[in-house]
């Protein structure tokens, strides 16, 4: 994930030109817009660059907006943006996909976009289906660093929240797990490693693992985690899992540990895609899983198979997928 989102909300991504001309060429409902040019390649601020697009684009049929460099993300959080989007709301009535952060490593570290609190946008757009971000490391010793923020809250629209992060908040994961979200069919979230200050435990993930809350929830994603094993073995027997179609526990430290807590859990066969892509099975696990699987019909991604070096170190350095210095893939 080097490079910037493709698609939003089924629509194809499309920068915000910067000829007026330009963008009265293009149908406002029929793409995803991005604001912000690539970091040092801006010729204005975003909140001008948004401004532009505010006056040249008929935003009230606007669907999907992602949110590329907002300047120095290093020491600037999210705020701003936010507050921008908010001051328009009453224009954005068609608005149904929001992105924070679309932002490559070359722009900017994983580790070092802030964001700040994003419940606002929640509350002002009732009818948003799909929403999402990419937040790293929380900054306490900085200045302006942001901390991203989710508290518990009801949203009877959303079907679709991403959080991608090599260090999740705990609060963050705690809002998300006591949130009514009636409406969510997919649910994903980069928990993050203890390296990057992690501080998240599989308690805090119960409201989720419940299902309570989620009735309607049918992709779910708890990845990029250092205590994958713990995270395999609390969903073995989750309640939500029966109704689930995908479940990803890709991009972590997974083990054989986690795989034999899958494994003597509750049945996984009515999945149509099991992801455990990046992990650190052996390859007598990985067979145990295809056996058990594959017959039922089960889609299951195991990632690239590892050579004998990797056999024989796969207990050693484990690590998560997206970190804090890692580049997207």
């Amino acid at each position: 994930m080097d490079d910037h989102l493709e698609e939003l909300y089924g629509l194809p991504a499309l920068l915000f030109p910067k000829s007026g001309e330009e963008a009265r060429t293009v149908e406002p409902d029929a793409v995803a817009w991005r604001i912000g040019y690539r970091r040092w390649e801006e010729e204005e601020l975003w909140d001008e660059t948004f401004g532009r697009f505010c006056t040249e684009v008929d935003i009230s049929k606007v669907r999907a907006l992602t949110v590329g460099s907002w300047g120095d993300m290093e020491d600037t959080d999210s705020y701003e943006v936010v507050q921008e989007l908010l001051a328009v709301r009453d224009r954005l009535p068609a608005l149904r996909a929001v992105f924070l952060g679309d932002i490559t490593e070359v722009e900017c570290k994983f580790s070092r976009v802030h964001q700040t609190d994003v419940s606002p946008l929640l509350a002002a757009f009732p009818a948003l289906e799909e929403f999402g971000m990419r937040v790293g490391v929380r900054d306490d010793q900085g200045e302006t660093g942001g901390t991203l923020q989710f508290p518990a809250l009801r949203h009877d629209a959303l079907r679709r929240l991403t959080m991608q992060s090599c260090e999740l908040p705990v609060d963050v994961v705690r809002g998300v797990a006591a949130s009514e979200l009636p409406a969510l069919e997919r649910l994903d979230l980069w928990l993050g490693a203890e390296e990057y200050g992690y501080c998240c435990e599989v308690a805090d993930l119960e409201g989720i693992l419940s299902g309570a809350r989620l009735p309607r929830l049918r992709h779910l994603a708890l990845c990029n985690s250092g205590f994958q094993d713990e995270v395999a073995a609390a969903v073995a027997s989750a309640p939500v899992v029966a109704r689930l179609e995908v479940l990803d526990l890709s991009k972590g430290t997974l083990g054989d540990e986690g795989v034999a807590a899958l494994l003597s859990g509750q049945p996984l066969t009515h999945l149509k895609k099991l992801d455990l892509h990046h992990n650190f099975i052996s390859k007598p696990f990985r067979q145990r899983l295809r056996e058990a699987l594959e017959p039922a019909g089960v889609e299951v991604d195991l990632g690239a198979e590892k050579s004998e070096k990797d056999e024989e170190s796969i207990d050693e350095d484990r690590y998560i997928c997206i970190g804090g210095l890692t580049t997207w893939g």
